[in-house]
């Protein structure tokens, strides 16, 4: 069963804009909380054209500079294999209630994005 996207409207009090929560699979990749480069797979929970979120495993540190590599979807692309590469610098960071070796990171782009074939 496909899930259909949902629309968040964000023009809440928080002051964001409205965004998407499609789970399109993503590479995020970066330094971590200690200082060693990685490379994680993950689902983006939520994109806009200012930020996103999603889980991670790897510790992040507020304001830390994470770059993601967004699969979009087929359709997209007319059955065509496209990656979306953007960068962000890191606002929040949350621990998964559920699972403790998980955080939840939203970030927000300060990149102009950029698509490219898959290699």
């Amino acid at each position: 069963m496909t899930k259909e996207p949902y629309v968040e409207n964000l023009n809440t009090p928080g002051g964001r804009d409205q965004g998407f929560t499609f789970p399109l699979p993503t590479q995020v990749e970066g330094l971590n909380a200690r200082g060693k480069e990685f490379a994680e797979d993950t689902v983006l929970t939520y994109i806009s054209h200012e930020g996103s979120t999603f889980y991670i495993k790897n510790p992040i540190n507020i304001g830390m500079r994470l770059k993601l590599i967004i699969d979009l979807p087929e359709k997209l692309a007319q059955d065509k294999s496209l990656k979306m590469v953007i960068k962000g610098k890191v606002t929040h960071v949350e621990a998964d209630r559920d699972r403790l070796i998980r955080q939840k990171v939203t970030i927000k782009f300060d990149s102009k994005y950029i698509i490219r074939p898959d290699a």
